[in-house]
């Protein structure tokens, strides 16, 4: 095995894509917090990465059993045995020790419990929720809105600032629908593994209906950030009102009577394109004056 192979190996299983976007979250909140950006993001901002993939290589050993049943899945490092349930603890341990210290010595004790809490809850509770119901996602998403609240806090910001509290709210309602439409992309899979599906409780125009109201109430949310005071300038509260409108629009082509599995792609890689167009015109907004 030659070195592009194994660090292949490494991104699939520390979920590259995913971690990533886990850091970005976190860089967000460190940029609105301390309203600038500076070397002190760096080290807990990585941290937050190493944990996050130790979470990933976890998740990768938990489900290596259903990974098998799935096309999507069965090429992975352990069910494809391109990499050993031992090696893969390994990894795992290595990533979360370094990436908890870094969080502890360079953004503090608060930060740490979040991280460690956001571990706990992707692992042990929302993946093995998974198996038993198709809403675990609801509780689940509440991984989706610490990382924001850890960066918070190595920027500065008290978590009892009701700022940080609605944009992980944000963050929160906004992986609803956006784990949802990946769930509708990849349903045939998720049954064959015999997990417990939406499709199994709701036609697909009822799906449709459903996802659009998460996504008019993720765009909703977003609206109220000037009123929490996340944001002040008028030229990016228009360009999030334009952002909303945008993604609502498009979003209106999941209450056609007859789509395709097509539309649900769109609408998935549309919330996520809305997603970071929030998170840079907030970003915007905190790091210049704009009147």
């Amino acid at each position: 095995m030659d070195l592009k192979e194994r660090i292949n190996i490494f991104f699939e299983l520390t979920k590259i894509r995913i971690t990533l976007f886990v850091t970005l979250t976190t860089c967000f909140g460190f940029v609105v917090a301390s309203k600038s950006i500076n070397s002190t993001i760096i080290l807990p901002t990585l941290g937050v990465l190493l944990l996050a993939c130790g979470a990933a290589v976890i998740n990768h050993i938990q489900e290596r059993k259903t990974d098998k049943l799935m096309d999507r899945t069965k090429n992975r490092p352990l069910p494809s045995g391109k990499i050993s349930f031992n090696e893969a603890v390994v990894i795992a341990l290595i990533l979360l020790v370094i990436g908890s210290l870094l969080i502890s010595f360079t953004a503090g004790l608060a930060a740490l419990g979040l991280g460690l809490l956001n571990l706990v809850w992707y692992n042990v509770i929302y993946t093995p929720l998974k198996k038993k119901t198709a809403f675990a996602i609801i509780p689940g998403s509440l991984v989706g809105a610490i990382p924001p609240a850890i960066g918070w806090v190595a920027g500065g910001g008290s978590l009892t600032d009701p700022r940080i509290a609605f944009i992980s709210f944000f963050f929160f309602i906004w992986q609803i629908p956006h784990f949802w439409l990946l769930l509708f992309i990849f349903g045939k899979d998720y049954e064959q593994a015999g997990f417990p599906t939406l499709t199994k409780i709701f036609s697909l125009n009822q799906l449709g209906r459903i996802t659009f109201i998460w996504i008019l109430t993720t765009i909703i949310i977003c609206l109220f950030l000037p009123m929490f005071g996340v944001v002040k300038s008028s030229y990016i509260n228009i360009g999030l009102l334009l952002s909303g409108f945008w993604l609502s629009w498009n979003a209106l082509k999941l209450l056609r009577p007859k789509f395709e599995l097509q539309q649900f792609k769109s609408a998935f890689y549309n919330i996520n394109l809305f997603v970071i167009l929030v998170v840079f015109l907030v970003s915007v907004d905190s790091l210049f004056i704009l009147y």
